[in-house]
């Protein structure tokens, strides 16, 4: 049974192991694909863009690293091979007692996974928290710069209109 139960998990592995490849390999066909679409739009660009023009940050675009392709090849199938053994020992061994029986053996290969998953779950929560501060910090220093352009064109509003009064006054002197 036990054997059983081990080829079983083994083939529900592998399947989604080929699936998790299979994706990894269009997403590298993709970004390839992307990367060559790049390279030819600013190929097309430079060839009718004045001197002197520069890229704006709305206009830049990020490629797939290597350590993108990394990631989703070892540290997504590792964390989602964690949680879904996890997920499976549990609702198992609510069904069958003799995964109670073994559960030391269980919890010891979760252990096991799960120490590689949490760090890399960990890193990647590092990561998002670094972009909100980053989308925070580009959104204070946005709103700034509204506030410093709003400053200053009712300033520039007030010179002229004072140096119309200005005018005004000079004209009437001299009448």
């Amino acid at each position: 049974m036990i054997l059983e139960w081990l080829v079983i998990m083994l083939e529900i592995v592998a399947v989604a192991a080929a699936v998790l490849a299979l994706i990894a390999v269009i997403m590298m066909i993709n970004a390839v694909v992307l990367h060559l679409n790049a390279i030819a739009s600013r190929m097309k660009k430079s060839k009718i863009e004045e001197k002197g023009r520069k890229e704006t940050m709305s206009q830049a675009k990020e490629g797939v690293t290597f350590n993108d392709i990394f990631m989703f090849m070892i540290a997504v199938p590792l964390v989602l091979l964690w949680v879904g053994f996890a997920g499976y020992v549990i609702w198992h061994g609510l069904r069958d007692p003799g995964v109670l029986a073994q559960i030391e053996g269980y919890t010891t290969l979760i252990a096991i996974l799960g120490g590689p998953a949490l760090l890399i779950i960990k890193d990647a929560l590092d990561v998002w928290k670094q972009e909100q501060a980053e989308k925070t910090a580009f959104y204070k220093i946005k709103a700034q710069a509204v506030i410093d352009y709003n400053d200053k064109a009712q300033e520039q509003a007030q010179m002229i209109e004072t140096k119309q009064q200005e005018q005004e006054h000079k004209m009437e002197n001299k009448k």
